[in-house]
């Protein structure tokens, strides 16, 4: 999962105002239930403790339409703190349970629940002549990552099988292939650029097929095709849209396989052999207060997420106990929720959090970490 889109958020000290809302645009009375719902969310912030300022700028972003906001539900979270709305950020859909809450750590648990591992893929519309592609990234927006313009003659095989026109048909499938070997090249570029971890062509059977075979071999490997839609204005329809969802879908479940597999043979990061896994709130607080967390599990439905932990103002400023970071320098320890303490710990470090909504794969108590290394000693 990316983490970027949580940049602003993980860099400020708090106390934090976060908003999870189920804005409605559908009805005749719109705007009445939006003023309503921005109201009362900014009462209850002001009821928990939120000062003045910070309620007013929430209050300001929830009756204020975004830009492409569609008109039926739409579910949107927000982050504030010290008078001014960090990240106002769209949802999938609209939040299973509409809250506010005042603390000293965002709630981000339920956004990345929300939004799933979100694997970038590269969409490649193609034809004979040459291929149109877009990067699909955060949240489903899709920015145009470049153009391929291949010969344009000859391009069209003829009926006639005399020595002049099998000749000509001969160029053409050369034409052909060496289009199909351009485009392939500039997946493969774009790919690496983008950290594409799914490729998507769209187009004519034969056109998609010529490209596939010239990829590189790994790249194949997580390379899909849909027969719906192309390039051609116009020739898209919802079942691409279904097409690319399904490809997403399967590279966040394989993902998520990958992961949860390598934390249960403690394998750590470069495949080392020693065992890199740890699980429980002492462990885990302990590994992110030192940085040691490469990748951290989350079941949003774990039994440990929701318990109380200590932080300070600092992301690797956390403890199961308060005085422990009254023993760190930290005279004002604040209580936080150990998923949301312990993603903003690892986001701020670097570390790769993964969401695990399988029970059977999730780690015991619904948080678990692949380590960057151990203070194990490693057997001889």
């Amino acid at each position: 999962m990316r983490l970027s889109l949580l940049r602003p958020v993980i860099d400020r000290p708090g106390p934090w105002a976060t908003v999870y809302a189920d804005i409605s645009h559908g009805t005749e009375d719109a705007e009445k239930q939006q003023e309503l719902t921005a109201s009362a969310t900014t009462a209850q912030l002001f009821a928990l403790g939120a000062d003045e300022a910070t309620c007013g700028a929430v209050h300001e972003a929830l009756v204020t339409r975004r830009e492409g906001e569609p008109q039926s539900h739409a579910g949107r979270v927000l982050f504030a703190t010290n008078g001014h709305v960090v990240l106002d950020a769209p949802l999938p859909g609209p939040p299973p349970t509409p809250f506010a809450a005042w603390g000293p750590v965002p709630r981000i648990a339920p956004f990345l629940a929300a939004i799933g591992d979100d694997p970038v893929c590269l969409v490649v519309r193609l034809d004979r002549t040459g291929a149109d592609l877009a990067v699909l990234g955060q949240q489903g927006t899709e920015d145009d990552a470049g153009k391929v313009t291949g010969a344009e003659w000859p391009i069209h095989r003829t009926t006639s099988s005399d020595w002049s026109e099998t000749h000509f048909q001969a160029k053409v499938e050369n034409t052909w292939e060496q289009n199909a070997a351009e485009i392939a090249d500039a997946i493969s570029r774009t790919a690496q650029e983008h950290g594409a971890e799914a490729v998507i062509l769209i187009g004519d059977a034969r056109e998609r097929h010529l490209v596939h075979e010239k990829l590189p071999e790994q790249l194949r490997g997580i390379t899909y095709e849909s027969e719906h839609g192309g390039r051609a204005a116009g020739s898209e329809s919802d079942l691409v849209e279904r097409d690319i969802a399904q490809v997403r879908a399967e590279q966040e479940r394989q993902h998520v396989v990958e992961i949860t597999d390598r934390f249960r043979t403690g394998e750590g990061p470069g495949g080392k052999s020693a065992p890199h896994a740890a699980a429980g709130i002492p462990a885990l607080v302990e590994a992110a207060r030192e940085h040691r967390i490469d990748t951290l599990l989350v079941d949003p439905h774990g039994a440990d997420t929701g318990r109380q932990v200590w932080v300070g103002e600092g992301a690797d400023q956390l403890a199961v106990r308060g005085t422990e970071l009254q023993y760190l320098g930290e005279v004002r320890p604040a209580a936080a929720r150990a998923d949301d303490a312990l993603i903003r710990s690892a986001a701020a470090s670097g570390a790769e959090v993964v969401i695990v909504r399988d029970p059977e794969r999730a780690p015991s108590g619904g948080l678990g970490a692949i380590l960057r290394w151990t203070d194990e000693p490693t057997p001889e």
